[in-house]
């Protein structure tokens, strides 16, 4: 009895050493936080906020209408009432919400009610979606500054945040991905027909109209 005593005794001891190596909440559950909005084509919103310091990663999907699930197509045919949007997944330690708010809204033209630049319909157009009082709070703030800064009204909304289901797997990372894909000038990397795209539909060119040297993404 008494070796098996000092043997549960020295087991508990190494237990208990061991637990207090360990941390007592997930780390992750402090350092993560996670913005919504859609800004037109989002493989544009997702490579611009992927770029910025303390965002961990953007994901491509939909949110806003009633349709559980919806493809690609499904969104862009229209009637599904949702929106390209991207999920920012950031460390509130390194970038606050209000400097990607106001990011957001210099990446885009808030000021367009039809969609982004060459894409049009309802699917294109601008929001930013809150799950809180604290994120409306400040994309209002954010808003007021932009119509301010800009001297215009902003047309980009702030609607609650719903389900947000994420795009079909061949959207994520499609800015940086080395895939091969055929497009009507043949096969292309899927990276190359982004840019190729990208410039095409004029954004950056139309967001350094707008806001000139407050344009976060788009160069010179």
């Amino acid at each position: 009895m008494t070796v098996l005593h000092n043997i549960r005794h020295a087991a508990l001891g190494m237990f208990i050493a061991l637990a207090l190596t360990l941390p007592c909440c997930p780390a992750h559950a402090q350092d993560r936080a996670e913005l919504v909005v859609a800004g037109g084509c989002f493989w544009c919103v997702e490579a611009d906020f992927e770029s910025l310091p303390g965002v961990i990663e953007a994901v491509s999907g939909f949110t806003g209408g009633l349709v559980a699930n919806p493809s690609y197509k499904q969104v862009t045919g229209g009637n599904t009432g949702h929106y390209e949007a991207v999920r920012i997944i950031y460390d509130p330690s390194k970038v606050s919400q209000d400097a990607l708010l106001r990011a957001f809204f210099r990446s885009v033209d808030p000021t367009d009610t039809g969609g982004q630049f060459c894409d049009r319909g309802d699917s294109y157009r601008t929001a930013v979606f809150a799950g809180d009082a604290k994120t409306e709070a400040a994309a209002k703030r954010a808003i007021k500054t932009a119509s301010a800064d800009l001297g215009q009204t902003i047309a980009t909304p702030v609607l609650p945040l719903t389900d947000f289901y994420p795009a079909e797997e061949y959207h994520q990372d499609f800015y940086k991905s080395d895939a091969l894909i055929f497009t009507r000038f043949g096969p292309r990397k899927k990276s190359t027909a982004y840019k190729l795209y990208r410039e095409s539909c004029g954004r950056d060119q139309r967001v350094r109209e707008l806001w000139g040297d407050q344009a976060p993404f788009a160069g010179s």
